[in-house]
């Protein structure tokens, strides 16, 4: 697992043409393009000045005032996000209308507004759709709206701080015992998803395909769950790595937004803050310097969060791809 602080030293790997051209020539032989050795060379420099160009808007974000942040933070991680595109898709950007956001916002009434009820709606086209789609396989999502409050919830590293100011849980904690290669979960789970054990062990059957359901036992006050894998950061929905402490959080509640990866959540809070920041000032700044909102603590400890954790995800990405193509090489080999 990645520390913060090592991120940027993590992506440098990846910051040199002699090993991104090879990289993504592998990518583009494992999607079937013919011309993978030519496009590997077109995108290779396109891949780097992305990288580049999203490391310098985190890093400005890191020192500048709270009031940008959500700015820079948001471009930085489209620029990262265009990088990982150009591994899964040779021709990006194909057309102008993958170049727009490819989320909206509603309109505000400025004197009731509550950004907890703000939502965003999903567009047909745009970056967003097509990241979704190309880099996740999550698709018909267009019109959709998610709140503000739903996708803070998203966010693991957060869910303390909803628990201290509403007194409710959002989640279990789950540990991972990598000796055994199994996760050690909460009895209390089946009383929260009103379950028997035995429908437990179908539910996780059906929806965590990296986990050995014919080894899921009650021991003591945990149910005892075999891992086909570790979980790791990416695609070990439901769960939510927590970062701060190393353990993974297992939702009390089962919503779809759940079994989204991360990275959504991030870009579509980002999106929204951003998009305030920048026309919604007056809201923004008595917001910042008010101190009135229930919303400040979340958005200043997000801010913080997706800060670091945006660009370890898509480094996670990158790195769980290139091991992918490397080990697919190999075995052609």
């Amino acid at each position: 697992m990645l520390h913060y602080k090592d991120i940027w030293i993590s992506f440098a790997s990846f910051c040199s043409a002699n090993i991104v051209q090879p990289f993504l020539y592998r990518c583009y032989k494992k999607i079937g393009r013919e011309d993978a050795k030519q496009k590997s060379y077109t995108n290779c420099y396109a891949f780097l000045y992305y990288l580049e160009h999203g490391q310098n808007f985190y890093l400005t974000a890191r020192n500048s005032p709270i009031s940008i942040q959500p700015v820079l933070l948001f471009y930085g991680m489209v620029q990262l996000l265009k990088a990982c595109l150009l591994t899964v898709d040779a021709d990006y950007p194909e057309s102008t209308s993958i170049l727009a956001h490819g989320v909206s916002t509603r309109k505000r009434k400025k004197q009731s507004y509550e950004f907890f009820a703000d939502e965003v709606k999903i567009q047909k086209h745009g970056l967003f759709t097509h990241f979704s789609e190309k880099m996740f396989h999550v698709k018909q999502m267009s019109g959709e709206k998610f709140h503000m409050r739903a996708l803070l919830q998203r966010i693991g590293e957060l869910h303390e701080l909803f628990e201290t100011y509403y007194g409710q849980p959002l989640s279990r904690k789950v540990v991972y015992d990598p000796f055994c290669q199994s996760l050690l979960i909460p009895v209390d789970i089946l009383d929260d998803y009103h379950m028997t054990f035995e429908r437990f062990i179908h539910y996780i059957a059906k929806e965590w395909n990296w986990i050995q359901a014919e080894a899921v036992q009650i021991e003591g006050n945990y149910i005892k769950a075999v891992c086909r894998r570790e979980p790791g950061l990416l695609a070990c929905e439901p769960l939510m790595l927590d970062v701060s402490d190393g353990l993974y959080r297992l939702p009390i509640i089962r919503e779809k937004l759940f079994q989204l990866p991360e990275i959504i959540t991030h870009y579509l809070l980002l999106y929204n803050l951003s998009m305030i920041s920048r026309y919604e000032t007056e809201w923004w700044g008595e917001l910042l310097h008010s101190y009135s909102s229930e919303a400040y603590p979340f958005i200043h400890k997000f801010l913080a969060i997706t800060s670091k954790k945006g660009p370890q995800l898509l480094y996670e990405y990158l790195l769980h791809l290139r091991k992918t193509v490397i080990l697919g090489n190999n075995k052609k080999d």
